[in-house]
Order: C-alpha cells, then sequence, then structure tokens
C-alpha cells in the first residue's frame, strides 16, 4: 500500500519559515517525481514546486527565491522549504508524486492527503 505523508504545515507570523515534508512509503519501485501543488479559498489548486529524477525543478513564478525543494531519494523524501513567507501563501499543500509500483504500475498523479499553511499578517 503507497502512502503519502506530508507534515511541517502549521501557522506562522508573515516573513517566517516552513519546511514541509513528504514521505512515501510503501510497495514503491521508482519514484519519477515529486512535487508540491496548494490550494487557497477560492482558487483552483497550482502547482508550487517539482523536482524530477534527473534534478530537474519546477517552480512557480510567485515563490521564485523564497522556496526551495529538494528530495533524499534514500528516504524517497520530498521537501519544500519556505522562507520569507506572505499571507497570500496561506493555502493547504498536497505532496504530488508519479510513481512506479513494484507491480510495475505506474501511478503519475498520486496525491497526499495535504497539510495547512497558515501566514498571519
Amino acid at each position: 500500500q503507497v502512502q503519502l505523508v506530508e507534515s511541517g504545515g502549521g501557522l506562522v507570523q508573515a516573513g517566517g519559515s516552513l519546511r514541509l515534508s513528504c514521505a512515501a512509503s510503501g510497495s514503491i519501485f521508482s519514484i519519477n517525481a515529486m512535487g508540491w501543488y496548494r490550494q487557497a479559498p477560492g482558487k483552483q489548486r497550482e502547482l508550487v514546486a517539482y523536482i524530477r529524477s534527473g534534478g530537474s525543478t519546477e517552480y512557480a513564478d510567485s515563490v521564485k527565491g523564497r522556496f526551495t525543494i529538494s528530495r533524499d531519494n534514500a528516504k524517497n523524501t520530498v521537501y519544500l522549504q519556505m522562507n520569507s513567507l506572505k499571507p497570500e501563501d496561506t493555502a493547504v499543500y498536497y505532496c504530488n508524486a508519479d510513481l512506479v509500483l513494484e507491480t510495475g504500475w505506474d501511478l503519475n498523479d498520486y496525491w497526499g492527503q495535504g497539510t495547512q499553511v497558515t501566514v498571519s499578517s
């Protein structure tokens, strides 16, 4: 059974920092990519950052220079370091993975349960 478990969300003041973690576990053969999306009230879910197996990354323009995505392949874990947080960063943050199960089945849109990030002014 594959799981994506996020942690690290919480309440911080503007200008503060948080580090989100997403650990993948279960019968995983390989992970092609992992990333973070977020959804704020009244808005569509949007990409925050993504990292592929080759190490390439993508960031939303709104977070460039403030957020950094990284991964620990040995732990099947992806991190999102969030600095200089702004109230507009408030959202539920979801971990996403493109992975291959030990059965050979490719899951290219697998989601965690989400973690709330709230930034106060």
